[in-house]
């Protein structure tokens, strides 16, 4: 069954993950996954174990008193687990999702996430993750790690999210930014909403014609506003984004000349860190 597919963790992402996830499942009308995942741990290694370098019986109490304090953490790990999906499923449920699915699962977060999406048409994922909460203007390196193994648009969730009104679509005529603009143009998550196409570079007969495509595909009942701008990348569109009342920004994961850097790792993480709004990404 196709789903919405919710990350969740002990990060203050969380609740926003949950509101867009709500706010995605009342426009696609499809229910949500919500996903935990509690990494594996080595008990031993976390707690620098020097055994081998102590007697036989002190080397087999520690490992003894290690694999309690282990499998103790474990079943404290799957009781916070439970607390956050009741918690966060009551949230989602609150927001207006469709339906919702909690799943704890134990292994590595990255390789869960790629395995549950599937069958998702989006997964939800928050900037930041719980181990995070220090470097407030960085975003956590599993998120890019998702969004270059994902095979499915990444809606990125900021700190605090209010639902979007309006769409700011960064275009530049590349295969992922045409896919971008397919979606904006298709899809009912974007159904109604006035779309701001931006694209960076020289006001030339070349731009024009891209956002003349992109306006062009952008019919039906729905405002469309373009717009050229010079400069850099990650300014020109952040100033585009700031005017634009409760926007989400859309934008393709790889792109060309002017904005070739658009990629993760670079350009997108800097919009995704210096924005406060939802970016959806697109292969």
């Amino acid at each position: 069954m196709t789903k919405i597919l919710a990350c969740v963790d002990a990060s203050a992402y969380a609740a926003s993950v949950c509101d867009l996830a709500a706010w995605a499942s009342k426009r696609l009308n499809l229910p949500v996954e919500m996903l935990h995942v509690v990494q594996r741990k080595d008990a031993v290694a976390q707690r620098h174990d020097l055994s081998g370098a102590i007697g036989l019986g002190a080397k087999t109490d520690l490992l003894e008193e290690l694999t309690r304090l282990e499998e103790a953490d474990a079943r404290l790990q799957v009781e916070r687990g439970r607390i956050l999906l009741a918690t966060m499923g009551e949230r989602l449920q609150a927001g207006g999702a469709k339906a919702v699915a909690p799943l704890h699962r134990h292994g590595g977060i990255v390789e869960t996430i790629i395995e549950r999406e599937a069958d998702a048409r989006v997964v939800v994922i928050g900037k930041r993750g719980a181990s995070h909460e220090f470097a407030s203007d960085h975003i956590g390196s599993k998120i890019e790690r998702v969004v270059r193994a994902s095979a499915k648009p990444v809606l990125i969730a900021p700190h605090a999210v209010e639902e979007p009104e309006s769409v700011v679509l960064a275009y530049d005529g590349s295969k992922a930014s045409d896919r971008a603009l397919e979606r904006v143009a298709s899809s009912p998550l974007f159904a109604a909403l006035p779309v701001h196409v931006v694209t960076v570079g020289p006001d030339d007969e070349r731009h024009r014609k891209l956002l003349e495509t992109a306006r062009d595909a952008l019919v039906g009942d729905r405002a469309v506003e373009l717009t050229i701008t010079q400069g850099k990348a990650e300014e020109a569109i952040a100033a585009v984004v700031e005017r634009a009342p409760r926007s989400l920004l859309v934008m393709g994961a790889y792109g060309h000349s002017p904005l070739r850097t658009l990629i993760v790792g670079s350009t997108t993480t800097a919009l995704i860190r210096t924005l406060h709004v939802p970016v959806l990404l697109v292969r």
